[in-house]
């Protein structure tokens, strides 16, 4: 869904810490960790591998960004195992931001058609 604040999935992801100021509780921060897009795995505060990219909305017909934008988090897991653009590219094309990849012919495919 397109966001136009720092919210994903409900959640907050902001990395600051809140402030719960009610009476009876005293002052207590709260932290409300972020989850990988792709895997589902909360992201904990040490993994400092782990990324959060906003993906700009364009305008089909003029192709100009549009303000809006959707945001990816990837978890360090994902991107050390060499599947971060693979689970970026499946979470662009479900959430109607690109064509699936599937519907692109395969390279080595459109090679042997350059050759006949």
């Amino acid at each position: 869904t397109p966001h136009n604040s720092e919210t994903m999935d409900g959640m907050d992801v902001k990395a600051e810490p809140q402030q719960d100021n009610s009476p009876s509780s005293g002052i207590a921060e709260l932290y409300h960790p972020r989850k990988c897009s792709a895997t589902g795995r909360l992201i904990a505060s040490k993994d400092h591998a782990a990324v959060q990219i906003n993906v700009g909305h364009v305008d089909p017909g003029t192709g100009v960004y549009t303000s809006e934008y959707t945001t990816f988090a990837l978890c360090g897991y994902i991107r050390f195992k060499g599947r971060g653009d693979d689970a970026l590219n499946r979470l662009a094309a479900e959430a109607g931001l690109m064509k699936a990849m599937d519907s692109f012919p395969h390279p080595s495919s459109a090679a042997d058609a350059d050759e006949d």
